[in-house]
């Protein structure tokens, strides 16, 4: 049994979501479990299939929609907490190998869910449950718990010059 740590991937650089897939493909071909829960994503994304590739992988979405620009609604906020209840059972069941938490730092960004209560939850991990935790605005407190912290900076991004969203790349 190995000790799991916390990860976090933020910044306002491209990858935050993709370096977690990475990792969680490369936790699934090592015959290991993951749980892939997305705060905020209520949309259809190419996340969604890989349950069909690997038996091991599950994923669940917490969310209508991106709701970046406005303000959130009182079912915004339900759905997130009911996420974090959810994510909240599945970190204390030592039952996954890598438990992701996506965008978990906009939702408290936001206010979906508040700093103190994630970091109650994960301080109820398995103790060998590997945990990342991804978006932009990672509150400082939740920086000085984790074990590692990536920060995507952009340097230059193809939105700027009008590129939208594209299918099996950026969802």
């Amino acid at each position: 049994m190995h000790k799991g740590y916390i990860q976090i991937n933020t910044g306002d650089g491209k990858g935050k979501t993709t370096a977690a897939l990475g990792t969680a493909v490369r936790t699934l071909v090592s015959g290991k479990t993951v749980f892939f829960g997305q705060f905020i994503k209520g949309v259809e994304t190419g996340e969604l299939r890989l349950s069909e590739y690997f038996p091991n992988f599950e994923i669940e979405q917490f969310g209508k929609g991106c709701f970046i620009f406005d303000e959130p609604t009182e079912s915004d906020i339900k759905i997130a907490r009911e996420g974090l209840n959810r994510c909240s059972e599945i970190l204390s069941s030592g039952d996954y190998s890598l438990v992701v938490l996506d965008e978990i730092n906009v939702a408290i960004y936001y206010g979906l869910l508040k700093t103190d209560e994630v970091i109650k939850v994960l301080s109820e991990k398995a103790e060998n449950t590997e945990v990342i935790l991804t978006g932009r605005y990672a509150p400082k407190e939740l920086i000085e718990l984790a074990d590692l912290v990536t920060e995507m900076k952009k340097v230059k991004h193809y939105f700027d010059n009008g590129v939208k969203a594209r299918r099996g790349i950026e969802y």
